[in-house]
């Protein structure tokens, strides 16, 4: 007989099918030009090779090929799980895969705009965190993949919607949440977040709140590890908060289908940067073969992407960044007392010489194996940002977009805003406060029991409107069946729904 927890897993897998295939069928209904495609990695329009890959053969690059190239199969690494660290994951959710053990994951808050449908709440309906996450901590019994820190403890917060919809205010919250409460289990401090993300603007590093935001998270000993972009090698602009001086920048790295990393250069969709900083790590991120998310959009729109019937192939800085957040994970198990900057110039001067247009920028690829052993624990300073800039410059073209208004100005999701009072507080790590950001209800006080994943932070149903001033928000379409009557309308969910006004650079990367 199966578990109970297998139950609930099978049941929630279910509830995501039934609910995403709804959406998948209206867009089918308005034809192939309904859903934009952009650059790969755009949340709005996932270019098909950006789940298909390139440069393998087509049969995808595994998770124990990944941990040969970046030196963790053999000798001192290689009996390393990242056990007794934390990872913070803000993205897309996660799935109850049965490649995803509850053991190892906890979910956080759901600050995503799917928050109020208790069917989808927590749960990965685009099917990009679940990659992610498979890639960190996976264990797959079907097929023996296993993620390259598997026992790790993964915090996920979940941001997206199903085409990846996410406001830089909820970003900033997550963030904020996880500096919080970062040290709430003392077995497994979260020590890093992994942040396949990037915003719709270049705003300067000086002001941007986003840039603050993760400024905060790196003094207080949390590494953060930041996707670079997916906008191609004529990009020399690095995603924000990659951008950020302090995090690690990772771009995507191609093997070539070799074990060497001497043939290893960016991928041809990678932002290589230059232009506001330099990327500083590349990781494999091309055809990772890393868990599928059975019924999200992901899933559905690319099935030739699958991998047998519990995987699937994904490309892109997001996968790079996941490799990378892992690697740290192992490193700080073997060193527990390294600080984030010194975590920083080991990885990145311990890495790997590598060839082509990566090798002439004088960027290399991860090797934990050297960084094991590495006794470069300088630190460089940099300039920090003060928050206090505005919204929109990190908001870019990029708007969430309500009945055909976007979301402007000193406004949250929630709403009004003002950086000036929020930084100081961020900076105090007092910008929560129970199940309140800056004032507003957004979530519960607490965590409630056990669920599939270990523990889950409570839910809270939102009143009142958006961006009044209220302090709680529900939206009466908000419901079990959250996407009957509702279609896929150029960009955006028509109706109630939010999304993404315009993905062509802010992209779940």
């Amino acid at each position: 007989m199966p578990s109970s927890a297998m139950r609930r897993r099978s049941a929630a897998r279910r509830r995501v099918l039934a609910a995403v295939t709804a959406a998948a069928a209206a867009v089918a209904g308005l034809g192939a030009s309904a859903a934009p495609h952009h650059a790969i990695g755009d949340a709005a329009g996932w270019a098909s090779s950006a789940w298909l890959g390139t440069g393998d053969g087509g049969t995808g690059t595994t998770l124990a090929t990944v941990r040969g190239v970046i030196n963790a199969a053999t000798g001192a690494a290689a009996g390393l799980t990242g056990q007794g660290v934390g990872v913070a994951l803000i993205d897309t959710g996660v799935a109850p895969v049965d490649g995803l053990p509850a053991s190892q994951i906890v979910n956080g808050p759901d600050l995503s705009f799917e928050s109020q449908a208790s069917n989808l709440r927590y749960i990965d309906t685009y099917g990009h965190g679940t990659h992610m996450a498979g890639i960190i901590v996976g264990n797959d019994p079907s097929t023996g993949t296993v993620g390259l820190a598997p026992k790790a403890k993964l915090t996920s917060i979940k941001v997206g919607t199903s085409n990846g919809a996410v406001d830089v205010s909820q970003m900033i919250a997550a963030i904020d949440w996880v500096v919080a409460h970062r040290n709430d289990d003392p077995a497994n401090p979260i020590r890093v977040i992994n942040l396949s993300y990037g915003t719709g603007g270049t705003p300067n590093s000086w002001t941007d709140p986003v840039q603050f935001a993760v400024e905060q998270a790196w003094m207080k000993g949390i590494v953060v590890v930041a996707a670079a972009g997916n906008e191609g090698n004529s990009d020399l602009t690095v995603t924000d908060p990659a951008s950020d001086p302090a995090v690690i920048a990772v771009g995507a790295a191609t093997t070539r289908g070799t074990a060497t990393t001497a043939d290893d250069d960016f991928a041809s969709f990678s932002t290589i940067g230059g232009y506001n900083r330099n990327i500083d790590l590349i990781a494999p991120g091309e055809s990772i073969v890393s868990l599928a998310d059975p019924g999200s959009n992901v899933d559905l729109s690319y099935p030739s992407a699958k991998v047998g019937t519990t995987l699937l192939r994904g490309s892109g800085s997001s996968q790079a960044a996941a490799v990378t957040s892992a690697a740290v994970a192992l490193l700080l198990q073997a060193r527990p007392t390294l600080p984030p900057d010194q975590v920083k110039t080991v990885l990145t001067t311990s890495a790997s010489n590598v060839s082509g247009l990566a090798a002439g920028r004088a960027v290399r690829e991860l090797n934990l194996g050297a960084a094991l052993t590495s006794q470069n624990t300088w630190a460089n300073g940099w300039n920090k940002s003060s928050g206090t800039g505005k919204l929109d410059d990190a908001r870019g073209p990029s708007r969430v977009v309500r009945d055909n208004v976007a979301l402007s100005g000193d406004a949250s999701v929630w709403g009004p805003i003002n950086t000036a009072a929020w930084a100081p507080r961020s900076a105090a790590a007092t910008a929560w406060s129970g199940g309140t950001w800056m004032g507003y209800k957004i979530a519960g006080d607490g965590w409630t029991g056990s669920s599939w994943a270990s523990k889950t932070w409570a839910a809270v149903t939102w009143t009142g409107a958006p961006w009044t001033g209220a302090t709680t928000w529900t939206d009466p379409d908000w419901s079990g069946h959250y996407w009957s009557g509702h279609y896929w309308s150029g960009h955006y969910w028509s109706g109630h729904y939010w999304s993404s006004d315009d993905w062509p650079t802010a992209s779940w990367s």
